[in-house]
């Protein structure tokens, strides 16, 4: 099953996807149930045209777990961040930070430049979309807990990333203007075919102005998203709704490259700038780029 979030008459609500058409579900359904419901077709209203909907984020999420589970992308981004070489901890935990719940954007929305940033990047990723809450999973429990898959995009603001990260703890507004999550909320049935073992091999690509900039699959992924939620929910909860997000996955970024070569190549995203990231099974998001607000200034400590 494919379920868009999409606007109508400005309420968000949810759809079956079935080829070009969503079939909207009755207002105020819970999504999570009808996953586990059968005949839900009956319960929709007449299909509209996927193209003459604004298609919302897939889930309006209480937490962003974003993880960073790619070694290819790990070398390169270490480098062009300044922060050297990978330390041994990240071969022995599939560590995380918590994005910003509030600035999720739909699949094919304007993303405006964070204030006061030079060199403005996307993160070529796929979320798990938790279906129902869950304590201390193991890995075998965890897997049971996902609803389904979406593209996710942790737009990244990486002059303002480097600075504050100087401090010791994660980024924060290096990361806080933009993510986008879509274009729908996938079944794990939908995907079965590209199963392999514990994890999907699917596909994934990126373009700037329709000019191939990077590709990977999600198999490469040094944790499968059942250890990723097992490792998330140790000692604490996760909710149905909350977004668990891979990490960029090899040659997803721009950083990447920059780190490798020393080079600003490809260049950093400019306004006017259309970033396509396309997943096997999952679907296509397409952003542009477009100014954002101003830096107010602060005064030092």
């Amino acid at each position: 099953m494919k379920i868009a979030a999409f606007d109508r008459a400005g309420q968000r609500r949810y759809g079956i996807v079935i080829d070009d058409q969503v079939h909207p579900l009755p207002a105020n359904t819970d999504i999570f149930k009808v996953l586990t419901e059968d005949s839900v077709l009956e319960r929709c209203e007449s299909p509209v045209p996927l193209n003459a909907v604004r298609l919302l984020p897939t889930v309006q999420p209480i937490a962003i777990r974003d993880f960073i589970t790619f070694e290819q992308h790990v070398v390169g981004s270490y480098a062009g961040i300044g922060r050297g070489s990978v330390p041994s901890e990240w071969y022995e935990i599939p560590t995380f930070y918590f994005a910003n719940p509030h600035c999720l954007i739909g699949a094919n929305d304007p993303v405006p430049v964070p204030p006061g940033c030079k060199l403005f990047d996307f993160e070529l990723e796929v979320a798990a979309i938790i279906g129902r809450d869950g304590y201390n999973l193991s890995v075998e429990q965890a897997a049971g807990h996902i609803a389904g898959f979406a593209i996710f995009n942790d737009w990244s603001a990486r002059d303002l990333q480097a600075y504050e990260m100087r401090i010791g703890l994660g980024p924060a507004k290096g990361k806080d203007t933009a993510s986008t999550l879509g274009p729908f909320l996938v079944t794990p049935d939908e995907l079965e075919a590209r199963r392999r073992g514990d994890r999907y091999d699917l596909a994934m690509s990126v373009f700037v102005n329709n000019k191939l900039i990077g590709a990977d699959s999600l198999a490469n992924a040094a944790w499968s998203f059942p250890e990723m939620i097992a490792y998330a929910s140790r000692g604490t909860m996760v909710r149905a709704g909350d977004v668990i997000a891979s990490g960029t996955c090899g040659s997803g970024c721009l950083l990447e490259f920059w780190g490798r070569t020393g080079k600003q190549n490809p260049p950093p995203l400019a306004v006017g700038d259309v970033v396509t990231m396309t997943v096997e099974g999952l679907g296509t998001i397409e952003n542009s780029v477009v100014s954002g607000v101003p830096a107010h200034p602060l005064r030092t400590a």
